[in-house]
């Protein structure tokens, strides 16, 4: 059979040959963004992105596609958005922002709203990249810095939302040189209708669009580093 795996009865295509290159793991990180407990968890300030990200899967393959992340020696980055109590620095000069301070859940610092929601795993070799300002979790952060520090060249690019915070990390990443791949079943956004859309009339053009079980499968096809463990997010 030589297009596929056969694997538990099912056949598993194999992994393309550009995105096996692209995603050797010495120099490729994984992003997740906002997948924290005050935004896609059950106590969400925003409770139909949360519904959409649980229901859609792709909170459950963000968790996938970081466990595998952990095995294959991906490094990790969690990109959280959070704000002080008094609100010192953060963004007023967008609807989005204003709105947010009105919300019943705020993702304040220290608070269980910032913390990664379940069930995505996290190791103690993962970063975390907390940010009180912006739309990005790239832009005027420290994850350009980290990412070059690291060796990184190629960046998956995972959570929500695809409204705002995805299509904005992956323009930063393009800008700053980076390959941006997006596995499109491990992003959700609102109405869940508006994501393929904007996947296919905007990502498409500047990233590498793919699923996640394509990346799992390039990550273990040229993984040469030993597997870690990673633990549940408190």
């Amino acid at each position: 059979m030589t297009q596929g795996t056969l694997l538990s009865g099912a056949v598993t295509p194999s992994p393309r040959e550009d995105l096996v290159e692209l995603l050797r793991p010495e120099g490729c990180a994984l992003l997740t963004v906002e997948c924290q407990r005050g935004v896609v968890g059950p106590d969400s300030a925003l409770p139909e992105l949360a519904t959409v990200a649980q229901e859609s899967g792709a909170l459950g393959r963000v968790a996938q596609l970081v466990a595998a992340a952990h095995d294959t020696g991906v490094q990790v980055l969690h990109a959280v958005a959070e704000r002080r109590a008094d609100g010192r620095g953060a963004n007023r000069n967008a609807p989005l922002f204003r709105a947010v301070e009105r919300l019943p859940v705020r993702q304040l610092t220290g608070s269980a709203a910032v913390e990664i929601a379940e069930p995505v795993p996290v190791a103690a070799e993962d970063l975390v990249v907390r940010r009180l300002h912006g739309l990005s979790p790239i832009a005027g952060t420290e994850v350009d810095a980290l990412l070059r520090n690291l060796g990184c060249r190629t960046l998956v690019i995972t959570g929500v939302s695809a409204n705002v915070a995805i299509p904005a990390a992956v323009f930063d990443a393009v800008n700053l040189g980076y390959t941006a791949v997006v596995p499109e079943d491990a992003i959700a956004g609102v109405p869940a209708s508006y994501t393929p859309a904007m996947v296919r009339h905007t990502l498409a053009l500047v990233a590498a669009v793919t699923t996640a079980d394509e990346v799992v499968a390039c990550w273990r096809r040229t993984a040469v580093t030993p597997s870690r463990s990673s633990f549940p997010a408190p």
